[in-house]
């Protein structure tokens, strides 16, 4: 019976075997080339300052120390540029999510009264966009210069996951969904809330997926809007230190040594930064691979 079956087995031809070698080769590549800078960055950040200056540190730790993220952990300025990151993030993250579904459910609704133009305009903002200085000039008329809102409200909605999730809303809940609901005598709100998000989920983590890393890595918004230093984020705080130099978190009299350590902290502050978001994908990566393909056409 087995010699049956290996009779039987298709053999694999010469070419598409040679084809996946070549793929996996490829990726193998593309992996270390992806991983090679990470890993620097981590192997530099437990390194001592003076090996990172000379660049001695490659592959393997030179010196291994914790002096960066002590002094990291230590600073004021970062602790608070890193709460007020976690702040401006969660909080960016709902409003932005809410208005977004808000404004998609209505316009996914064939019998929405003029869907097709409001649709159009948004996407219109996609292609051109009303530009910095009037843009500073409606913040600074709604009396949101100088606070956190400066940093949530003009941003709160993206042209892309709203349109993601119009495509959402009219090509993965079934019409007979709404119908089922309406002759139950369901609300528009009721079938929103109740009915549409609980199918939505991957959807809803995706956008939220985009908008969480849009704002954990924004700075600009924060460098034309913010004067008051208590207000900063992270990203903020650490383009200070690698683009200025200005806070090496330490009153050293040398400046040698002062600049030794603001190199030290310029990879103990990125790996800081980047911490979160890696803890927070692998909570939603299925739902992230759901959505990639929403909107999608099905057989």
């Amino acid at each position: 019976m087995s010699r049956g079956r290996a009779a039987t087995r298709v053999k694999e031809p010469v070419v598409d075997r040679v084809f996946l070698i070549g793929v996996y080769v490829l990726l193998a590549v593309f992996l270390v080339i992806v991983l090679l800078p990470l890993w620097y960055i981590l192997v530099s950040s437990v390194s001592s300052p003076a090996a990172v200056s000379a660049g001695k540190v490659f592959l393997w730790p030179v010196e291994f120390t914790w002096r960066g993220y002590e002094t990291v952990l230590t600073n004021s300025k970062i602790l608070l540029g890193f709460a007020n990151s976690v702040f401006y993030t969660v909080v960016g993250t709902i409003v932005s999510v809410a208005l977004t579904v808000m404004l998609a459910y209505p316009l996914s609704r064939a019998n929405f009264v003029g869907g097709k133009f409001l649709t159009g305009a948004v996407v219109f903002t996609m292609l051109f966009a009303g530009g910095l200085i009037p843009t500073y000039l409606v913040v600074q008329e709604l009396g949101l210069l100088d606070t956190r809102w400066a940093l949530i409200i003009p941003k709160a909605v993206a042209v892309w996951p709203a349109i993601l999730a119009i495509t959402f809303f009219r090509t993965s809940v079934p019409d007979e969904v709404y119908e089922a609901a309406r002759i139950d005598g369901a609300s528009e709100l009721r079938i929103l809330w109740q009915v549409v998000l609980p199918l939505a989920k991957p959807m809803i983590a995706v956008i939220a997926l985009m908008y969480a890393i849009v704002q954990w890595n924004s700075y600009f918004d924060a460098l034309i809007y913010l004067r008051d230093d208590t207000l900063y984020p992270l990203q903020l705080v650490l383009r200070n230190i690698l683009i200025l130099n200005n806070d090496a978190g330490t009153d050293v009299a040398a400046a040698i040594e002062r600049q030794q350590l603001a190199n030290l902290l310029k990879y103990s502050l990125i790996v800081v930064s980047t911490v979160p978001m890696l803890i927070i994908y692998p909570f939603v990566a299925k739902y992230f691979t759901q959505g990639l393909v929403l909107g999608a056409v099905k057989g």
